[in-house]
Order: structure tokens, then C-alpha cells, then sequence
């Protein structure tokens, strides 16, 4: 698996983590409150021994839980050691908890309280915020603390002890049977959550890869389209061209001559960025300038062409041969057929963060309820533009009022970034 696409995976496991630690810090919150509560409506009946305890215990925890909202959840992301931290500092107060019962009270009692299930419930918890290796370095600490408070009862106080798990549930006496099936258990839910986060993280792993794979395929797939019709613009542009050459060499050689000279320019400027799907706008320009230099010969004063162009748009990124098709549509469908033949505008310019093109033309443009036929320009044009760009752009091919055609292009303005050099 590419390293980019790990980093990729291991930062949205990271961001996902941070935010189920904001959320179980939450959750601590609340359960704290409500232990504080259950502690303060039971102070009456308890011994002041236990109170005590549960006064020094609830008090740091609850000013740890809040003072980690206050001191760190205002950055981007908690610190990593956090997620390791809550986890032992829960597992710790849980076990002094259960010692400073045993101790104060009884060791059985302590043993048998339903406070003990915390120790599975911290555990359970792991997947949702922690790493392999923290799951597995809390899930021995838990196995580890519950051993040692079962050592300290037992060479402190002393532990009382029966046989038969039935005989101890109805005294106050422990089984050994008991003891050793929570420490089974405890070891078993320990190795659960370290597998559960294990299993996390190799299928955040897997899905990204799968992602990039799909985003990859998705890209090859839409290069292979814009290349497709790109190359169509190509032996469009050529036949039309050699058509016109044609229809000259026996009325006219040396103007056909020149055409023919200039093509050769034109090929050679436009094979050089064949293989660029987007180039700046002054390179498209120059292209575009080529082109009407040959037909500027064929239509001589018949034909006008003027550029309005904003100097700031000069290196904008614009889909590669988008102008030429357009501009050789209003020659050959609008001025073309005219005796007096007609002018042309090509002008570009930055509105916001757009890019606004447009090619006009005074030509004979569509007659009064006229259809507009999209050919191979604007056809080519419309779906390159869709493909490279999806939603974010307007593509208008209309007649206009007072007469002609007007093509209105409108996409993201963006500077052109230049293709690194392949190596040879």
C-alpha cells in the first residue's frame, strides 16, 4: 500500500479519534455527575470513612475532566498522549476507588460491589478513541491493577474465602472461582479491544486505499474522455483547413502556398501542447492568432477580428484548443456566408474569482425561430468544459438581438500550473 495513501487514512483515523475523545470526556462528564449525586444522596447512610473517599476520589476527576475541556479542547486536535492518559487516569481512580472501600470497609465488599464493571467499561471504550498499542497498554494495566488490588486485600486485610461461588454470593465471603473468572474475563475483554482497534485501523487502511483506487480509476477515466475529445477537434480542424488550401491551388498558388506555410506553424505550435488538457490563456491566444493568420489570407478584408483581453487573465488556466473551434464556427457559419463578410471579438476577463470568456460575431446568426445545431465545436466544447469542470461553469451558445452569434463561457479563474518535465 502507497505510503501517501496510509498518511491519508491514519490522519481521518486521527481526526475520527479526536473526536469520539471529545465525546467520552463528555460522557465522563456526565458520569461523574451522576456518581457525585448518587454519593451525596447515600452520604447519610455511609460510613464518614466512605465519604471521604468519595470526596478525594470525585473532586480531582471531576476537575481533571474539566479542566482538560478548558485547558486543551480549544486546538485543532487534543494532544496524542491524551487518549492514552484519560484511560489509565479512569483505570487508576477506579482501582483506588475499590482499595479505599476495601480498606475503609471490607475487601469483600469492595470486590462484590457493581463498581467493579467499570473496569469492562473502560476497556469497551478503547476502539472508539485509542490505538493498538494504547489498547493493549491498558488492557494489561487494567488486568494488572485488578491483580494487584486483589494482592494488597489479601496482605493487608486478609481475604475470607469459600469454595463454592454459591456459598459466597449468599455470605460475606469470596470465591476464589469468582476472583479467577473476572481475571479471565478482564484478560478476555482486554484482548477484544485491542483486537476491535486493531481491526479499525486495518479497515480505515483499507477503505482509503480503496477510495484512491476508485479516485485514481475515476481520473484515468475522465483524462481518457477529455483526450478522446480533444483529438476529435484535431482532424476537424485539419480538413477544414486543407479544404480551403485546396480550393486555392490552381486559382491562387501563392496564397495557397502561404496557407500551406502557415499550417505548418499552426501543426507545429499545437502538437507541442497536445498532451495538456489545460494551458494559460496566452498560449491559447497565440495558437488562436496562428490560425487566423491563415485564414486572415483566405478572407483578406472580408474578415475583422479584435481581442479584448485583461492583462491580469494572461496566465489563466483555460481548457486547451477551447478557442479555436469557436472562433472557426462564427467564420465559417457567420461571416463565411456573407458577401461583406464581418467582424469578430474574442475577449476575456476576470470577474471575482471567474474567468469570463466570449467569442462574438456579426454574423447572419440564427434566423427568427431558428434552432441553434451544435457541431463538432460546440458540442466538443460543451462536453470538455463539463468534464473538466462538472457544475462550475456556464457554457451559452445563443443568437444575439441586434444580430450574429455569442458564445459565453464562464469558469473558476485559476493561474496555470505547469506540468513538471518527465524524465527520459
Amino acid at each position: 500500500m502507497p505510503s501517501a495513501t496510509a498518511d491519508s487514512a491514519r490522519t481521518l483515523l486521527a481526526v475520527e479519534r479526536d473526536r469520539a475523545e471529545r465525546l467520552l470526556n463528555r460522557v465522563r462528564l456526565g458520569v461523574l455527575v451522576l456518581l457525585g449525586v448518587a454519593a451525596a444522596v447515600y452520604a447519610t447512610t455511609l460510613p464518614p470513612s466512605l465519604n471521604r473517599v468519595n470526596l478525594v476520589l470525585l473532586v480531582p476527576m471531576l476537575a481533571w475532566t474539566i479542566g482538560q475541556q478548558r485547558l486543551l479542547y480549544h486546538r485543532p486536535m487534543l494532544p496524542a498522549w491524551l487518549t492514552l492518559l484519560n484511560p489509565l487516569v479512569d483505570l487508576t481512580a477506579l482501582t483506588l476507588l475499590l482499595l479505599a472501600y476495601g480498606l475503609a470497609y471490607s475487601p469483600e465488599l469492595a470486590l462484590k460491589t457493581p463498581i467493579v464493571a467499570g473496569y469492562f467499561l473502560i476497556l469497551a471504550a478503547l476502539p472508539v478513541a485509542s490505538s493498538t498499542r494504547k489498547a493493549a497498554a491498558v488492557s494489561a494495566l487494567a488486568l494488572l491493577e485488578y491483580l494487584t488490588l486483589l494482592a494488597v486485600f489479601q496482605g493487608v486485610r486478609g481475604l475470607t474465602t469459600v469454595t463454592s461461588p454459591v456459598v459466597a454470593s449468599a455470605t460475606a465471603a469470596i470465591s476464589p472461582l469468582d476472583e479467577g473468572a473476572k481475571l479471565l474475563l478482564l484478560a478476555c475483554a482486554g484482548v477484544v479491544a485491542t483486537y476491535a482497534t486493531h481491526w479499525q485501523e486495518r479497515l480505515a487502511l483499507s477503505y482509503s486505499a480503496a477510495a484512491q483506487a476508485r479516485e485514481r480509476l475515476q481520473a484515468q477515466l475522465d483524462q481518457a474522455q477529455l483526450q478522446a475529445l480533444k483529438l476529435q477537434l484535431q482532424p476537424h480542424f485539419l480538413f477544414n483547413t486543407l479544404n480551403t488550401i485546396t480550393a486555392l491551388v490552381h486559382r491562387d498558388p501563392p496564397t495557397a502556398e502561404r496557407m500551406i506555410s502557415g499550417l505548418s506553424e499552426l501543426l507545429r505550435f499545437s502538437l507541442g501542447t497536445a498532451a495538456e488538457q489545460e494551458v494559460p490563456l496566452a498560449r491559447e491566444l497565440e495558437m488562436l492568432h496562428h490560425y487566423l493568420d491563415i485564414q486572415q489570407i483566405r478572407f483578406q478584408e472580408r474578415l475583422a477580428v479584435r481581442f479584448s483581453v485583461e492583462a491580469e487573465v494572461q496566465q489563466a488556466a483555460v481548457p486547451n484548443m477551447l478557442l479555436q473551434p469557436l472562433v472557426e464556427n462564427a467564420i465559417q457559419h457567420g461571416i463565411a456566408p456573407r458577401a461583406a463578410g464581418g467582424g469578430i471579438v474574442v475577449s476575456a476577463r476576470r470577474r471575482d474569482d471567474r474567468l469570463v470568456l466570449e467569442v462574438l460575431d456579426d454574423g447572419l446568426g440564427i434566423p427568427r425561430g431558428g434552432v441553434v445545431r451544435e457541431g463538432v465545436g460546440l458540442g466538443n466544447a460543451r462536453a470538455r468544459l463539463r468534464s473538466l469542470y462538472g457544475d462550475d461553469h456556464v457554457f451559452d451558445a445563443s443568437p444575439r438581438p441586434q444580430g450574429g452569434f455569442r458564445v459565453y463561457i464562464e469558469v473558476p479563474f485559476r493561474l496555470h500550473a505547469p506540468r513538471p518535465r518527465e524524465a527520459a
